[in-house]
């Protein structure tokens, strides 16, 4: 057991963020003589199990909860779309899972360890200095253990990850150590990322084509004739439905909510109106500078951050007002617009435990000296205090109506739902409906998206109209305005339009096909016909193609009608002045280009430059080899039996990946 750790500020975020997702290549090599070797092969994956890697079980838990962490990654906020992404980023975290592992048991499998030492000195002097050891000290066993809770990780979770996160940093140092980049390549790269031209273009637009186009009906008929295939069923299934919704916010406008109800729900809940001890402070914050790659503080620096937050502090002893010198000088820019405000303050939210220590020992209107916070040079004002208590009813009715009502309400439409569901399999739906005072709405034939009179687009009522079998009794389905009972009154199955059914869409399809097909025979043609006549303006003339000339431009330019140099137009940096190009497809035009000028970069800048291109030189070397490396421990793994995937389970995962999507 590693005790040692604690960070008190928003751990789950920073440390989470901070375990490897590690991501590998897909091509082979074998970087080690004799590769992984023989050994006995594991046995297939249960029931439950993803897959096997020597030995050690994935389970369908740790791919969903891999999965989750990846949605919840692309997409910190959520949408409409992430949840059906996630069996997607199933099978993308099975892969990850099963690399990683492979990757694990070949570092152990060469010797390589990872020591609580190895953890300790880690997390002490690494990129994470500053989380675990603000200032260069440790913040306490207690919060660390909390923070763990926090984070919904146990203590030798945490600590096995940390492990695997530096067993995996030696054994890439180890396989890409051998990764060097020379001068002439850094030179190569400066020159071609800093090299300029200029060209004039020949441009043939998409939408001057298409204006030209003028089909027959026979052109389109034979177009659809031969393309048939993709119109079969395009005209989807619709069902017919009858339908009384109870809806929710009238129920709701009409449900009392009595003294009795609400303090049963305060009682209910009391811990949850419990206010702990909390502060309301500003401050003005001076920040030291970044650790650098080596985790090393600059100290001229941090000597300098400490000099200016003393003389802020001089000033405020002067009598300087602290809004106006919070506004000039502090760092934390959202805090200073508002003088440094920083709001309501619960013990363990201020970022480094000494700030917390001082400001919760401080008196209301009381100002510290400047604190030592690690990350910069804290002055913090108690501008009020609140010790910890109970919120009476009084005090939390307007929060609590609201959810008693809603509640109160549910209950209601609920019970009138399946008492109309009930009366209307009985006496019909429009007797049971009139009983209520409730308008029935019948529908015509409507598809899947269509929106429904009286509720609009409704995925929850679609799905449950389009799974209901002809004949059926009235069902019910709870939607966001309320409930649905319903009655399905026919099926309309899918079908293939005609001809005259779908007369503009072929229309519109047959000339995308012309475009695309005219669109690059033509500028085939400009492009010969530029290279013949040693002329690309002669050529554009007999084409009505429009002649421009672009600006100097680098090889992460834009210009118009060409869009990226980095497309398909890089190859304009391959060419000499008065080089003629071939055809270029931009999507929405198809260009030929001659150059006019080339103008390489001026050596002078060279050296200014040399060491960041270096640097991302050998990053894509080592990003490569390691890539390589990690493929072939990969395959030879499968070969040799350590890896085993069950397929039935993938299969499952990535069909549809259920789940809460906040665990």
């Amino acid at each position: 057991m590693i005790r040692f750790l604690q960070t008190p500020g928003p751990f789950k975020k920073v440390v989470l963020s901070s375990i490897l997702l590690i991501f590998c290549g897909a091509m082979v090599i074998t970087l080690i003589p004799g590769g992984l070797g023989g050994g006995m092969a594991f046995g297939a994956p249960g029931r439950g199990v993803v897959a096997k890697v020597a030995g050690d079980d994935i389970t369908t838990n740790d791919v969903q909860r891999q999965a989750k962490a990846m949605l919840r990654q692309q997409f910190p906020r959520g949408n409409a779309m992430s949840a059906q992404l996630l069996p997607f980023f199933a099978g993308r975290a099975a892969e990850q899972l099963i690399t990683e592992r492979a990757l694990l048991a070949e570092a152990q499998r060469m010797g390589l360890r990872a020591t609580d030492d190895d953890v300790r000195d880690e997390l002490q002097h690494g990129q994470y200095a500053q989380v675990f050891f603000p200032g260069g000290n440790f913040i306490g066993q207690d919060a660390y253990e909390q923070r763990l809770r926090e984070a919904e990780l146990t203590v030798p979770q945490f600590e096995q990850e940390m492990k695997d996160q530096i067993l995996f940093q030696k054994l890439r140092g180890l396989v890409t150590g051998a990764a060097v980049v020379t001068d002439a390549e850094v030179h190569d790269e400066f020159v071609k990322r800093n090299t300029k031209v200029k060209f004039d273009y020949a441009v043939l637009k998409k939408e001057d084509i298409e204006k030209a186009l003028h089909p027959t009906d026979a052109e389109l008929k034979a177009f659809y004739e031969s393309n048939k295939a993709n119109y079969a069923n395009a005209n989807p299934e619709k069902r017919k439905v009858r339908y009384a919704l109870i809806d929710m916010a009238k129920i709701s406008a009409d449900t009392p909510v009595t003294r009795v109800e609400l303090q049963q729900h305060y009682d209910q809940h009391r811990d949850d109106y419990r206010v702990p001890d909390q502060v309301k402070a500003s401050h003005i914050l001076i920040k030291t500078p970044l650790p650098g790659p080596d985790g090393k503080v600059d100290q001229k620096g941090k000597e300098a951050a400490q000099a200016k937050a003393n003389d802020v502090l001089k000033q405020l002893k002067a009598g300087a007002k602290f809004e106006d010198l919070a506004k000039k000088y502090s760092e934390d820019t959202e805090s200073a617009k508002n003088g440094g405000s920083l709001g309501w303050i619960q013990h363990g939210r201020f970022p480094s435990a000494d700030v917390d220590k001082i400001v919760f020992s401080l008196p209301k209107g009381g100002t510290s000296d400047v604190i030592d916070a690690g990350y910069g040079f804290d002055i913090v004002r108690v501008d009020d205090i609140q010790a910890a208590h109970v919120q009476t009813l009084d005090e939390v009715k307007a929060q609590i109506e609201p959810t008693v009502k809603q509640e109160k309400a549910a209950q209601a439409a609920e019970k009138a739902a399946n008492a109309l569901m009930s009366q209307a399999r009985k006496d019909g739906l429009d007797k049971a409906a009139a009983a209520q005072n409730i308008q029935v709405v019948s529908t015509e034939f409507l598809d899947r998206s269509a929106a429904f009179p009286g509720i609009g687009p409704s995925p929850q009522f679609a799905e449950a109209v389009f799974q209901a079998q002809e004949k059926s009794p009235a069902d019910v389905v709870q939607i966001p305005q309320g409930f649905v009972v319903y009655e399905l009154q026919g099926v309309q199955a899918p079908s293939t339009p005609t001809f005259e059914d779908i007369r503009t869409r072929v229309e519109t399809e047959f000339k995308n096909d012309r475009v695309r097909t005219l669109m690059t025979q033509k500028t085939q043609e400009l492009s010969d016909r530029a290279k013949a006549e040693h002329d690309l303006k002669k050529a554009a003339k007999e084409l009505g193609a429009t002649i421009k000339t672009s600006e100097l431009v680098l090889p992460d330019g834009q210009v118009p009608d060409v869009g990226s140099m980095a497309g398909p137009a890089a190859s304009a940096f391959t060419m000499k002045p008065g080089d003629i190009s071939g055809p270029i497809e931009t999507g929405n035009a198809g260009v030929v280009l001659t150059l006019l000028e080339k103008q390489p970069p001026a050596e002078s800048d060279f050296a200014a430059k040399k060491d960041e291109i270096r640097e991302v030189l050998l990053q894509q070397k080592q990003n490569e080899l390691f890539g390589l490396f990690a493929s072939n421990v990969r395959e030879q793994m499968e070969k040799s039996g350590k890896i085993k995937v069950n397929q039935d389970e993938l299969k499952q995962l990535t069909r549809g990946l259920g789940g809460d999507e906040g665990e």
